[in-house]
């Protein structure tokens, strides 16, 4: 929990950088709970979702699959506004007849999803995703409740910042710097012959080494070879 807190301190901070920052809540939320997957979905300019952050690769399948479908505990608490528990996906399938039976087969028996609203504006939500044997607690689901209302103020606070925008245009900032990571992640997966997984720890690691946001370290590195070659371990 102090890492975490120590993460939202750093929106303070004018090298903050809103992905990584997303991406850590993500992970330290799964460690947390104990959930093997957390992913987060932000509202767009058209009013639709995307997939902004999540803990692993697995989490991030299963919030491509609800945005895919247009169904989900996640897309549906961004609707509503409201928490959506359900403890039996295997006997949500009528009620998420893509997603659920698609959740189940990957290992998922049950989620939490948890919006993210300023007032009465809702700019996403946060999915947690249980296992068989998996407990989410009362403590648990404030917890998490607290993290998106962390992740929130933090979207928000970066561009506040910087200058003054929209709600909307804030959004499509972070939103747009998850597009170029993600094209930066598969160049290193492809280049390196590894995961997607270990290639964003890759960037992550080499943004904070060399003091860059991850959002202009995976601009340069789709854009010139030899920024990708210095990501290449050192040959013994």
């Amino acid at each position: 929990m102090a890492d975490l807190l120590i993460d939202v301190a750093d929106t303070l901070v004018s090298d903050f950088d809103i992905i990584d920052f997303l991406h850590n809540l993500a992970v330290h939320a799964s460690e947390l709970t104990g959930s093997p997957a957390v992913g987060l979905l932000l509202s767009d300019l058209s009013g639709g979702l995307d997939q902004v952050a999540a803990s692993s690769e697995d989490a991030q399948t299963l919030e491509l699959l609800q945005l895919q479908h247009s169904e989900g505990p996640c897309v549906e608490c961004y609707r509503t506004g409201r928490a959506v528990i359900e403890e039996d996906l295997a006997g949500a399938q009528e009620r998420w007849p893509n997603f659920a039976p698609r959740a189940v087969a990957a290992g998922i028996s049950k989620v939490h999803a948890f919006p993210m609203r300023l007032r009465d504006d809702v700019i996403g939500a946060l999915n947690v995703f249980g296992r068989p044997g998996d407990v989410m607690g009362p403590d648990d689901v404030r917890l998490v409740q607290s993290l998106a209302d962390f992740a929130t103020i933090a979207i928000l606070q970066e561009r506040a910042l910087s200058r003054a925008e929209s709600l909307s245009e804030q959004l499509q900032f972070a939103l747009n710097s998850r597009i170029v990571i993600e094209q930066a992640k598969g160049a290193v997966a492809r280049s390196l012959g590894i995961g997607v997984d270990e290639a964003f720890d890759i960037l992550r690691s080499h943004a904070r080494r060399t003091q860059q946001r991850l959002t202009e370290l995976a601009r340069a590195v789709v854009i010139d070879r030899d920024v990708m070659e210095t990501l290449r371990p050192a040959q013994s």
